[in-house]
C-alpha cells in the first residue's frame, strides 16, 4: 500500500533533530514553572502521519525542534522515529540520569551500566463502532551493571533510582489529561473528555517555521538499520496493519541506553511491534542533545496527533491541518535534582486546533477518539509499575 502524504521530512536539507536559537521570535515559551520543569510543546501535521514538535523547558530555557513519521504499519515513509519511541528514549535517559546521580550521591562506584528497557501498548476494540482503545501495560527494565553493591543493596539502590525518575509521576496514580479545543478559530467545548479550565491558547499555525537551527556536530537522530526481530504476542508485522478496522494488537517498543565517554547517553530505540526501523537517539542535561523530559513531552504529543491522524484516515474525514499545544509538568529528579522523593507530575493540558469542513459534532469527536486510542494519555491514566531485573556484568 501507498505511503500517505509526501516524504516532508526525508526530502528536507534540515536536520531532524536541532536546538532551536531564535525561540522568543517562534513566540514559543514555557510555562509557569510549578513543580521544577515546565514543558511547552508544540505540534503540527507536515504531511500524512509526519509531524514537527518545538519544545520549551522552563527549567533549561532550551528549545528542541523534533520530528516523528510512522513506518509501512501506518503507511507511513519510516523517515523519522514513531512517537512512542521517544518516551522509550526519554524514560531511560531519565532512568540513568537518576541512576548515576543517586551512585553520586551514595559514592557508589559504577564502572558499567547498560539499560535494557521493554514498553509495551494495547490496541483494542473497533473503530467504525467507536470501541477502539489504547492501553498502557507495565514496564520491563533490564539493568547490567558493574559495582559492589551487594544483591539487596543493589536491589534496593535501583528501585529508589526510578522511583526517582520524573516520569515516576506520570506512571503511577491514574491522571487523567485536560483539553481545549479550537476548530477553524473558534473555540469548541469539549465533549467527553475532561475540558481545562481557561481560555484556548493562540494558535501557533505556522510560526514553527521561524526556527532556526543551532550549527552542532553531534548526528542527534538517526536510522541504525532494521530492529533485530522478537516474538511479541498480538503483534503487528503487516503493512497497514496498524489501521485495521477491529484491533487486537499488543505493541513493544524497547530501548537500549549506555552512557558515551563524552558524557552524552546514546540510546537506540528498538522497533519491535509494530516491526520497523530503528533510530538512535542522543540524550543529555546540558544542552548538547536533547533532555529527557523534553523528548517524553514530544512523545506524547506526536501519539496524541497521531490518533488524529488515523482516526480521519481510516473514517476518510476531512481534517488538513490540525495542531496541538501541550504542557508537561515535572519535579525535579529525586537524585539529579537532590529533592530525595519520588519524581512527581501534574495532568498533561493540551490545546487543539483542529481545519476542518465537518461539523462541530465531528471535531469534538475527532478529540474523543484520539484522547481514547492514544497510547500515551493511557499511559498517565494507569498505574504502572517498572518490573526490574539485574544482571551483573
Amino acid at each position: 500500500m501507498a505511503a500517505l502524504g509526501e516524504n516532508l521530512i526525508g526530502t528536507s536539507s534540515v536536520a531532524p533533530f536541532f536546538k532551536v536559537t531564535n525561540a522568543d521570535d517562534v513566540s514559543i515559551d514555557a510555562p509557569e514553572n510549578r513543580k521544577g520543569d515546565a514543558l511547552r510543546t508544540w505540534v503540527r501535521s507536515l504531511s500524512g502521519f509526519q509531524k514537527e514538535a518545538l519544545v520549551r523547558s522552563a527549567k533549561t530555557g532550551e528549545t528542541w525542534r523534533l520530528v516523528s513519521d510512522e513506518g509501512p504499519y501506518l503507511n507511513g515513509h519510516d523517515a523519522a522515529p514513531c512517537p512512542l519511541a521517544f518516551l522509550s528514549s526519554g524514560m531511560a535517559a531519565s532512568f540513568m540520569n537518576e541512576i548515576l546521580a543517586l551512585a553520586k550521591i551514595q559514592n557508589v562506584e559504577i564502572r558499567k551500566l547498560k539499560l535494557i528497557q521493554d514498553n509495551y501498548y494495547t490496541m483494542k476494540g473497533s473503530m467504525p463502532k467507536r470501541t477502539m482503545v489504547g492501553g498502557a501495560e507495565n514496564i520491563d527494565l533490564q539493568v547490567e551493571i558493574d559495582c559492589d553493591l551487594d544483591d539487596a543493596a543493589l536491589n534496593e539502590f535501583l528501585i529508589n533510582a526510578t522511583y526517582a525518575s520524573p516520569l515516576n509521576g506520570l506512571m503511577r496514580g491514574q491522571l487523567e489529561s485536560l483539553f481545549k479545543l479550537g476548530k477553524n478559530n473558534v473555540e469548541l467545548p469539549t465533549a467527553k473528555v475532561a475540558e481545562l479550565d481557561g481560555a484556548l491558547f493562540p494558535d501557533p499555525g505556522n510560526h514553527f517555521a521561524k526556527s532556526k537551527a543551532d550549527s552542532s556536530d553531534l548526528t542527534l537522530m538517526e536510522p541504525v538499520g532494521p530492529t533485530p526481530k522478537k516474538d511479541v504476542v498480538m503483534g503487528t508485522s503487516s503493512a497497514g496493519g496498524s489501521m485495521a478496522e477491529e484491533q487486537d494488537r499488543r505493541l513493544n517498543i524497547g530501548a537500549v541506553a549506555i552512557m558515551r565517554e563524552d558524557g552524552i547517553k546514546e540510546i537506540q530505540q528498538m522497533q519491535y511491534s509494530p516491526y520497523g526501523t530503528s533510530f538512535r537517539f542522543l540524550s543529555s542535561e546540558d544542552g548538547r542533545a536533547p533532555d529527557a523530559n523534553s523528548l517524553i513531552s514530544a512523545g506524547i504529543g506526536f501519539c496524541f496527533m497521531t490518533q488524529f491522524g488515523r482516526f480521519v484516515s481510516m473514517l476518510k474525514l476531512d481534517l488538513p491541518d490540525y495542531r496541538i499545544v501541550q504542557d508537561t509538568h515535572f519535579s525535579l529528579g529525586g537524585a539529579s535534582g537532590g529533592t530525595g522523593k519520588a519524581g512527581e507530575a501534574d495532568l498533561i493540558e493540551t490545546h487543539v486546533y483542529l481545519e476542518t469542513s465537518e461539523s462541530h459534532e465531528t471535531a469534538q469527536e475527532m478529540l474523543d477518539i484520539s484522547e481514547q486510542t492514544c497510547f500515551l494519555h493511557a499511559f498517565c491514566r494507569t498505574d504502572l509499575k517498572t518490573k526490574l531485573k539485574v544482571v551483573r556484568v
